[in-house]
């Protein structure tokens, strides 16, 4: 992935955040030299030492999971909060329009799981994780029969992290002036995600400017409420 320096995000908690939260991601590997991808729901496990790992499964009858047998480093794509940035919103005159945006790529080499166990297992998570925002109104409490043909129409894995690239496009290469407009322009939006943006866009700034600066600085920022 291109990271301007500017761009580059190496704090792997704030990586790993954006990963659990935006963790409906796009698998690609390749298949007969070309380019596969798949868009799933991965759960990420850390790990004491390494960048963790990534658990999910696949349809059997999506051929994908076959190119794991190759034993290649695949690509996973999470991708954070983004929005249209208008040139009407900068200082800097002349300018031309840009997408702000928050990703992570992370790679690794995907292992089929076999064992029975550990595929239920990695099914029941993956249920906690999401029905827990709706009170675990649902909780797979399944036949045993119809379970079992559940789990042999998939294909459960996992994905042993080698690397992680993170990359925040919030305007840090503009001006102070240029992104307090960009932060005004996302909070008039009627869109929840491009306010959403600003707010972060304004967290990252300010703290940044506390790094740089000290406490004293990044306090004055928020009280005039600009970067």
């Amino acid at each position: 992935m291109y990271i301007p320096r500017s761009f580059a995000i190496e704090d792997l908690a704030r990586l790993r955040e954006l990963m659990e939260r935006f963790s409906f991601a796009t698998l690609v590997t390749v298949e007969d030299g070309l380019p596969i991808a798949t868009h799933l729901p991965l759960l990420f496990r850390p790990a004491d030492q390494g960048y963790g790992t990534l658990l999910g499964h696949m349809a059997r009858a999506n051929s994908q999971w076959r190119t794991f047998a190759a034993n290649r480093e695949a690509l996973v794509i999470f991708q954070g909060h983004h929005a249209y940035i208008s040139p009407a919103w900068y200082t800097t005159q002349p300018s031309v329009p840009t997408w702000n945006y928050m990703v992570v790529h992370a790679y690794g080499v995907p292992r089929i799981i076999e064992d029975d166990e550990q595929v239920e297992a990695i099914l029941r998570s993956t249920v906690e994780r999401y029905e827990g925002v709706f009170g675990y109104s649902w909780r797979m409490e399944l036949p045993e029969e119809f379970l079992q043909r559940q789990l042999k129409a998939i294909v459960a894995f996992e994905i042993p992290l080698s690397r992680i690239e993170g990359k925040f496009k919030l305007s840090q290469n503009r001006s102070e002036e240029d992104r307090r407009g960009v932060i005004a322009g996302l909070e008039q939006s009627p869109d929840p995600v491009n306010r959403e943006l600003a707010q972060l866009m304004r967290k990252l700034v300010l703290e940044t400017a506390s790094a740089q600066h000290g406490p004293e600085v990044a306090d004055r920022c928020s009280l005039r409420g600009s970067l």
